[in-house]
C-alpha cells in the first residue's frame, strides 16, 4: 500500500504542478495583454476585447492554480481551536474537513462540466470577441477534479501520519 499511495502522490503532485504552469502562463498572458492594450490605448489603438479576455484568463488563473494552493497548503487556514486538540482529534477533524471538501469539489466540478455542455450547445460567446465559454468552464471543471484527487492525497497522507 505504501508504494501504491507515494505513487499516487507522485502523479497527483505532477498533474498540480502543470495546471500550476498552464494558470502561470495565463495570468502572464492577461498581465502582457493589458500592458500591451494601455500603452496602444495612449496611441488611439486599443486591442478589442481587452476585458473579457482578461476576465476568461483571471478564472483560468484562479481555477487553475485551486490545486497546487492545497497541495503546498498555500490556502489561509485559522488554527486557533484546532492547536487545542490532541494529535489524534487534529487527525479527525483533518479527515473530516477533507471528506466535506471532496463532496464540494465533485459537486462544483460535475455541474461545472454539466454548465459548459449547455454553454456548448447554445453556443455562447463572449460579445465583442465571440470567445466561446464553454472551455473554461470544462477546464475549471477539471480543476475541480483534480483538487478532489489533491484532497485524496491529503486523506492519504492523514492516515499515513505524513500530513503535518
Amino acid at each position: 500500500m505504501e508504494g501504491i499511495s507515494r505513487g499516487y502522490l507522485g502523479i497527483i503532485e505532477k498533474l498540480s504542478k502543470a495546471l500550476q504552469v498552464v494558470g502561470g502562463v495565463a495570468l502572464v498572458f492577461i498581465m502582457l495583454l493589458t500592458v500591451a492594450d494601455v500603452i496602444l490605448r495612449r496611441f488611439g489603438h486599443p486591442i478589442v476585447g481587452t476585458y473579457e479576455i482578461v476576465g476568461l484568463g483571471g478564472a483560468v488563473v484562479i481555477g487553475f492554480a485551486i490545486p497546487i494552493t492545497s497541495w503546498l497548503r498555500g490556502h489561509i487556514f485559522v488554527d486557533f481551536f484546532y492547536q487545542r486538540f490532541s494529535p489524534a482529534g487534529r487527525a479527525v477533524f483533518n479527515i473530516t474537513t477533507r471528506v466535506f471538501s471532496l463532496a464540494l469539489f465533485v459537486l462544483i466540478g460535475y455541474n461545472l462540466f454539466l454548465y459548459a455542455g449547455e454553454l456548448y450547445k447554445s453556443g455562447e460567446v463572449t460579445l465583442t470577441r465571440q470567445l466561446p465559454f464553454y472551455p473554461v468552464a470544462y477546464g475549471l471543471g477539471v480543476c475541480c477534479f483534480i483538487e478532489f484527487l489533491v484532497l485524496i492525497g491529503d486523506v492519504l497522507k492523514i492516515i499515513g501520519g505524513d500530513y503535518e
